[in-house]
């Protein structure tokens, strides 16, 4: 006697067991990115009512491209963060990429792709050996990154001649941080970057539909997608005023060049990490080593590769940071550099304990730590209190990250 089975189909998924499950999770611990969420519009509705030229589109572009570098080396870091490691040295090393970018193309005249490029391998190589290090020899992460902390600050010294400032004067590499796009390629990047969105969400709900699983219906997926045309668009409109005090002699209008730049970046590495084979494996690592390594996954080639990675995002962000600056200088990717990355990762609500945390992240608390610094320097706050301020919410955001840990260990 045979007995015949069927494959039962998936329980229709609708907007109110999704919202269930989302309160769920945040009974359970599970806050995510919701402290940067609602820190961000606190953060922004305070300043704006003490500072009304806090909304003014020339502030809102600044505020756009001062968060830059830190939020593109916190997307590196975020890499490392998730395999339960530390890299002390990003902030200095983007500061090595920065000074071989100058000199190249200042001191060799070298083209400046050549020169971007010449940095990104800079990059690369540095994460290469410290993850050899780390992985292979076995020295812990904070050890090895700390001497390269050290060890960078020299290079750069050497590299700039103990001092020299070296101003870029390539129109490409300034153009990074300094120019705009045009009105109507704000618009238009805007339609497409809407459109891609939409279409990958419905391409992934078919793709589950095909395979028999639960798909989001597609009233979430237009939800979501109209709260992103309404915010962007917001924006765009906003940054297509025109900022300039003369528009006489000069205008300023338009979309900076490295909000896409940030958003190509963004897309491209959550990509890696959510959707390929590479990014389970690195949250696998980040929970649980010994099970990873069990399962076959060569945890020493992860934890190389993503060294190599969190260096090379370094590099790129040297390399806006040298475009807004129009130079570099010893004091390049030094300072608060790395702890305002390292900052920005964890504020976004990236575990310092691995495992946990997206790309997204570095976006948010990037902006959280832009706003403050840029909020509070409008109020005329002096430094010493933006550290402070900036201190007690990383402090915050990483206690909040230890409690729901221990909240979730509990259930």
């Amino acid at each position: 006697m045979s007995v015949v089975t069927s494959k039962s189909p998936a329980a229709p998924v609708t907007l109110k067991s999704l919202g269930r499950g989302y309160f769920d999770r945040i009974r359970g611990g599970d806050l995510g990115a919701l402290p940067a969420v609602l820190g961000l519009l606190v953060l922004c509705t305070t300043f704006s009512i003490m500072r009304p030229v806090f909304l003014s589109s020339l502030n809102f572009a600044n505020l756009l491209t001062q968060g830059a570098a830190l939020t593109v080396i916190a997307m590196g870091l975020i890499f490392v963060l998730l395999l339960g490691e530390i890299d002390l040295s990003a902030g200095y090393a983007s500061g090595v990429c920065a000074a071989m970018l100058a000199v190249l193309l200042t001191q060799h005249g070298w083209p400046w792709y050549a020169a971007v490029l010449a940095s990104l391998v800079t990059g690369a190589v540095i994460g290469l050996a410290l993850g050899v290090l780390v992985a292979k020899l076995g020295i812990p992460s904070f050890v090895v990154t700390l001497a390269a902390f050290l060890a960078f600050q020299g290079v750069v010294l050497l590299m700039l001649k103990e001092g020299t400032n070296i101003s870029i004067r390539d129109s490409t590499i300034l153009a990074i941080s300094n120019n705009n796009m045009t009105p109507t390629l704000s618009w238009a990047a805007l339609a497409l970057g809407v459109l891609g969105y939409a279409a990958t969400q419905l391409w992934r709900a078919r793709r589950r539909k095909q395979r028999g699983l639960s798909a989001e219906p597609l009233t979430l997926i237009a939800l979501r997608v109209g709260i992103l045309t309404a915010i962007a668009g917001t924006a765009v409109y906003v940054l297509n005023q025109e900022r300039s005090r003369n528009a006489i002699i000069v205008s300023l209008k338009g979309v900076p060049i490295i909000v896409p730049i940030i958003g190509v970046l963004l897309v491209g590495l959550t990509f890696v990490l959510r959707r390929t084979k590479y990014g389970r494996h690195i949250y696998a690592v980040g929970g649980n080593q010994e099970a990873a390594r069990r399962a076959g996954i060569n945890v020493d080639a992860l934890r190389i590769s993503a060294f190599v990675i969190c260096s090379t995002m370094a590099a790129i962000g040297g390399v806006i940071a040298a475009s807004r600056a129009d130079s570099v200088d010893p004091n390049t990717g030094g300072s608060n550099v790395l702890l305002y990355a390292v900052g920005a990762a964890v504020i976004g609500g990236t575990s310092l304990f691995g495992g946990k945390g997206r790309i997204l992240d570095a976006v948010l608390g990037g902006a959280v730590v832009a706003v403050i610094i840029n909020g509070m320097g409008l109020m005329g706050y002096s430094s010493g209190i933006k550290y402070v301020v900036t201190g007690f919410v990383l402090l915050l955001a990483a206690g909040v990250d230890a409690l729901s840990r221990r909240r979730t260990a509990k259930r």
